[in-house]
């Protein structure tokens, strides 16, 4: 086994001129008043590697061009299309016109876990909440389902760009292996 160098990685990657060009995992992700620029920066960096279609930063989300966010983002800021609403609800009832499903990643009473959703439920709106106080009432209202990540230690709940990180990716796994039981 041998560490491929960065020119090697490089080799099979987008580049911001032609990730626009690169179909999109069928996600949005609505970020609702997070505290951290670092979470930001890391959601950012996460969306890229995922291939989100898009976020929505809203409530007191800090954004671009604030220097924490473009030094944890490492450029994704540039290659994740994004938009800054003070508004979440706005945005969710623009989303739901659209047709996409609002998923609220909380734990709830009705929380699904995170790895049983399908591509039926896509295209998604996966809703973010502040780091304490989570996913607030009045978007809770507003979302079809919630899922969650099983908690097994003393503590309640993960980072939020950790949870969201382990979210995307397994949403990028189902429309993968979707799209390849599709083609065979």
């Amino acid at each position: 086994m041998k560490k491929l160098t960065h020119d090697e990685i490089s080799q099979n990657r987008s580049t911001v001129e032609t990730v626009h060009q690169v179909e999109k995992l069928p996600v949005v992700a609505l970020l609702d008043n997070i505290r951290s620029t670092y979470n930001v920066g890391s959601i950012f960096r996460t969306s890229d590697g995922a291939m989100i279609d898009k976020l929505f930063l809203t409530g007191y989300t800090p954004h671009p061009p604030n220097k924490e966010i473009l030094k944890t983002a490492l450029g994704s800021t540039n290659s994740v299309k994004w938009e800054f609403h003070k508004d979440a609800l706005a945005v969710l009832h623009q989303l739901k016109k659209e047709g996409y499903k609002i998923c609220a990643l909380e734990q709830t009473e009705t929380s699904g876990m995170y790895y049983d959703l399908s591509t039926k439920q896509f295209p998604l709106c996966l809703v973010i909440g502040n780091e304490i106080t989570g996913v607030s009432q009045k978007l809770l209202d507003e979302c079809d389902f919630a899922i969650e990540i099983p908690q097994y230690g003393i503590k309640q709940s993960l980072n939020v760009a950790v949870a969201y990180g382990i979210a995307i990716f397994e949403l990028r796994k189902t429309f993968d292996l979707t799209g390849r039981q599709k083609e065979n």
